[in-house]
């Protein structure tokens, strides 16, 4: 530096850029929107979750927080703490959603008591299931993430 104070004195304050701002206010918004679609299919339509569904609600509302405090506070470090949360979601999603497509698929048996996560609740266009949903959103998050991730100062 030019004032004569070496260089790791100096404070850092890790900012993003324009891309990475995008792509954390996108991350955010898809795990607003997942969010209130999951609580949407639970308290308006009345859809009890399954075990699965539940795992994927414990990943996936932290997110809400997590993405938004760093979308405000531009911060990219959140990368490290959302996307663990964001693939733990995606696999656990995608173990759904084999659940739920491949038949005689018998998993762990996670779901035998209650609400069976074999059931399909919805399904649009023939193959668009809620676990099909969550692990559209995970990944979208995942992708944002990546992007802030690859884009660091």
């Amino acid at each position: 530096m030019s004032d004569g104070t070496p260089e790791s004195a100096t404070p850092t304050t890790e900012t993003t850029d324009g891309v990475q701002d995008l792509a954390l206010y996108g991350a955010w918004v898809v795990a607003i929107a997942a969010t209130l679609g999951s609580l949407y299919y639970s308290e308006v339509r009345q859809f009890v979750p399954c075990t699965l569904c539940w795992y994927q609600r414990i990943l996936m509302y932290p997110l809400v927080w997590l993405l938004g405090y760093a979308a405000w506070r531009r911060d990219p470090r959140v990368v490290g703490y959302a996307l663990p949360l964001a693939g733990l979601g995606a696999a656990v999603a995608a173990f759904h959603v084999a659940e739920q497509k491949i038949p005689g698929f018998g998993g762990i048996g996670a779901c035998s008591a209650g609400v069976p996560c074999s059931a399909a609740y919805v399904e649009y266009a023939g193959f668009v299931t809620i676990p099909v949903m969550a692990f559209t959103a995970f990944t979208l998050i995942g992708i944002g993430l990546a992007v802030v991730a690859t884009r660091r100062r």
